[in-house]
């Protein structure tokens, strides 16, 4: 028997806070299908693009991802990820708090500021990355989680982290490329910030008049982008193709 915990708007969409489901070996890609079967009606759908799933408290991520086995007795734990219309988003990789900040357009805001935001709170790892490179909260939590495995192995894209994030999220090894591409433009972007919780409240704070809510929808653009096509998406047998393939394009890009 595996029990599934449903935390936040998941609930919601199966109207318990706790399932048993009679089965075991399956990924978690089978086990989302099983679990969507015993879905009723009249509730909210469950974004399974969106959603942080737990096993026995691992982040999956850090296991197989959506290809992690589930055996007999494990606990699931399914989280949606709210990215459209929050302006903030906490994640959880490893030891690192990281957020998102969604910032508006238009603001004057360049190179420059993000340079005088890493001097004023340089205990934290800071990036603004376009908002249309990022396709959903859990690609930016895979994507991060590459760059910071690349630190630990001494296997950066580049002599810095930030920049080794921002390299991934553009999927080119070109730094000039990256910039040009996915870096602060006129377009709304995202700051992301890895390190204490304190100081990335200060930052918050600081970036709080220039907060965006818009939903951005980057799916259609990245697809034109990278040039994926319906048929490359067919081919990935996986319920989230599209994430899958941005993070094959970065995770085999070298220095």
């Amino acid at each position: 028997m595996v029990t599934v915990k449903l935390l936040g708007g998941a609930k919601k969409s199966f109207s318990t806070e706790q399932i048993e489901l009679d089965v075991e070996n399956l990924t978690i890609d089978e086990l989302l299908s099983n679990l969507l079967k015993s879905k009723p009606n009249n509730t909210p759908d469950l974004d399974t693009k969106n959603i942080l799933i737990a096993v026995n408290g691992v982040d999956s991520s850090a296991l197989e991802g959506r290809a992690t086995k589930i055996s007999k007795d494990d606990i699931v734990s399914i989280i949606p990820v709210i990215h459209g219309g929050s302006s903030r988003i906490k994640l959880k990789i490893g030891r690192s708090q990281v957020e998102l900040i969604h910032i508006k357009s238009k603001h004057g805001l360049d190179e420059s500021f993000l340079d005088t935001l890493r001097k004023k709170y340089s205990k934290l790892i800071i990036q603004a990355i376009s908002s249309k490179f990022i396709l959903n909260s859990n690609h930016a939590k895979k994507i991060i989680m590459l760059s910071l495995d690349s630190k630990k192995n001494n296997s950066l894209l580049s002599n810095k982290i930030e920049t080794d994030i921002l390299m991934r999220f553009a999927c080119t090894n070109q730094i000039s490329d990256a910039i040009s591409k996915a870096g602060i433009n006129s377009d709304p972007f995202t700051v992301i910030s890895i390190g204490s919780k304190p100081m990335q409240d200060k930052l918050y704070k600081e970036l709080e008049p220039f907060l965006s809510k818009s939903k951005i929808n980057a799916e259609s653009f990245l697809k034109k982008e990278f040039k994926i096509s319906k048929k490359h998406l067919d081919a990935v047998d996986s319920q989230t193709p599209l994430e899958d393939i941005l993070l094959e394009k970065a995770a085999v890009l070298f220095g």
